[in-house]
């Protein structure tokens, strides 16, 4: 029958805003518009430190850049296809991409514009990048539905299994654990022992392609997003870690796909939340327990809003196919900003900049 067939696409020429169209929210004017870090749609952003993001997305470059600041650090060029996700080790200058092109490569940002090792293997597009909490081994997942495990050092694989119909669409390391978790386009979730490179648990299939997940800083918790259309899907899942396959509440409310799902850093005295970014361009603040919805934000004419990498309580980084990164604040018990209301005790929640 030959590989499952994906109904799950990002292509980024669908999403162009259409000449003419109004491309961010009214609140265009107070947004400060630095120079591009990309020249294309943008597929993903992490964090490298407090103040430099790392992104990549359809012009192949992988950018350095500091967002507080607003300025390009470093533009690295070494993939000949989308890059598809970008992952750092924390406290290094190390910084791993992976693209279209079927490799993983890795840089550091003190060593050249050079890739300093290059993971190859995988047949098919490369979508799922974890790093051991150690920072001695490297996950890679693909839609070729191999979960890979790499020495970092020798660029080794040391570990190999296909799935069949597991097309990954990421993964995550658990924290201070030999865990992983990988969502698939089979609507499954998947947990990983990494020392015996086995599937411990598997997730109740959802209804709905799965197309991010995020685990939480100290480990109990998985969020996981569907796939979707017309409000049907579209969903986040907030599931127990430490009773798998047990769901806690789902965050429902994006009328399109639910592209990426992110635990907020908890602000002092504050409550646990959830960030979510849709193709219906919008990003969600969600309280994590209630599954209450604290605000929204509307990006008119960015596309879908593909990848989210949270700096800290407060500020919100967002990559989208039209529009390019975007740093979003966010507040507390205010009127919303460039968004729907949220009634009484909202969030603020605008853009600052946009680059």
């Amino acid at each position: 029958m030959g590989k499952l067939q994906s109904k799950f696409r990002k292509r980024s020429d669908l999403y162009r805003a259409s000449q003419g169209e109004k491309v961010d929210n009214t609140f265009d004017s107070q947004v400060v518009q630095y120079e591009p870090a990309h020249h294309g749609s943008i597929s993903t952003v992490t964090n490298l430190s407090p103040d430099l993001c790392v992104s990549g997305g359809s012009d192949q470059a992988v950018v350095v850049y500091d967002w507080k600041q607003g300025r390009m650090c470093q533009s690295f060029q070494g993939h000949n296809r989308e890059v598809t996700k970008v992952m750092c080790y924390p406290g290094s200058t190390w910084i791993f991409s992976a693209s279209r092109d079927k490799t993983v490569l890795m840089w550091d940002l003190n060593q050249g514009d050079e890739p300093i090792q290059e993971f190859c293997g995988h047949e098919l597009v490369v979508n799922g990048l974890a790093i051991s909490p150690e920072g001695r081994k490297l996950c890679t997942g693909s839609r070729d539905n191999w979960m890979c495990l790499w020495d970092i050092e020798s660029a080794k694989c040391e570990q190999r299994t296909n799935i069949s119909r597991n097309l990954v669409t990421h993964v995550c390391w658990v924290p201070s654990s030999s865990s992983l978790v990988q969502t698939s386009e089979d609507k499954t979730i998947r947990v990983w022992d990494s020392r015996t490179w086995q599937v411990t648990n598997t997730f109740p299939a959802k209804q709905y392609i799965q197309t991010h997940c995020d685990v939480s800083p100290n480990g109990n918790y998985l969020v996981s997003s569907s796939n979707g259309f017309g409000g049907q899907g579209c969903e986040a899942t907030l599931w127990d870690l430490r009773q798998p396959g047990c769901k806690v509440v789902e965050y429902r409310g994006h009328l399109q796909t639910a592209a990426c799902c992110m635990f907020l850093p908890t602000p002092p005295d504050g409550a646990a939340q959830v960030a979510t970014s849709s193709h219906d361009g919008s990003v969600k603040i969600w309280d994590q327990n209630s599954a209450v919805c604290s605000g929204t934000l509307c990006l008119d004419g960015a596309g879908p809003l593909v990848s989210l990498a949270p700096t800290d309580s407060t500020n919100l980084l967002c990559a989208s196919f039209n529009n390019g990164l975007h740093h979003i604040q966010v507040g507390h018990q205010a009127q919303v900003f460039g968004a729907e209301s949220g009634g009484a005790g909202a969030m603020e929640i605008k853009v600052v900049s946009r680059f």
